[in-house]
Formats: structure tokens, sequence, C-alpha cells
């Protein structure tokens, strides 16, 4: 099992904080005859729809300034590999990538970064790490 991101009960308690249930801690799945392990997996009830919304949430803390383009280049990688799993094993899950607030005012502001989000997709999820709170979701 891989190790768990610094940041990885800061994220979990953030989105208990919001109302979510933490279902896996992490979420294995199998797909294709690769096994693969996502940081966790959530689950909303929506009291109108009676149908509860189910995230998965794959956590990364960009701890080390001096590489945050090879940090990004490996979220990215992991997060297209995981949402591509995810519709083949579990099509109703949504993927979430999780930074931290600084890293986010930052790096994810350079065009490089911006675009390359855009570009694939990716949905984010913001914490903020001292608070210990969803700072944003980005659909």
């Amino acid at each position: 099992m891989p190790a768990k991101d610094v940041f990885h009960e800061v994220v979990k308690t953030a989105l208990q904080k919001d109302g979510w249930q933490i279902t896996n801690d992490p979420l294995t799945i199998s797909v294709g005859g690769v096994n693969l392990s996502i940081d966790l997996a959530a689950e909303k009830l929506i009291a109108a729809e009676r149908q509860g919304q189910k995230i998965a949430v794959e956590i990364k803390s960009f701890l080390q300034k001096s590489s945050a383009i090879s940090e990004f280049h490996t979220a990215l990688g992991q997060f297209i590999n995981y949402r591509g799993a995810l519709r083949r094993v579990q099509p109703e899950r949504v993927l979430y990538l999780a930074v931290p607030l600084t890293t986010y005012n930052t790096f994810f502001q350079l065009d490089f970064p911006k675009d390359m989000i855009a570009e694939n997709k990716v949905k984010m999820l913001i914490y903020d790490v001292e608070r210990e709170v969803i700072f944003q979701w980005i659909n």
C-alpha cells in the first residue's frame, strides 16, 4: 500500500467538516489487470434527491517547492489514470485532485499548470492546511 500524503488527515478532516462521509481510506480498485489505490472515497447524501454524490480524492501536498513541476507531472498523470480507471469500474464516482491553498495560489496560477488543468479537465479540491477546511471546489 502506498504511503499516505503528508496532508492526508487534513483533507479527510476537511471533507468530514464539509458533510462528507469517508467510505474508503484508501479506495482500491482493480481494472485491466492493474491494482490502483486512490487516497480517499466519500459520499454525501443529497436529501432532496435521495441519491448520494460519490467522489474520490487524490491528495497532493506540493511541499517540494524546488520540484513543483515534477510533482505536478506525477499528480496530473495519476489523476488521468485514476479517472480512466474509475470510468470503467465506478462511473458514478467523480475524481478530484486535492491541492493546498498556498500551492493553488502560486504554482497553479502559472500559465502552464493552468492550461494543463483546463486541457485535461481536472476537477480540483483546494484545501486550507491550517484551518483543515475545503476552501474551494473547482469543477
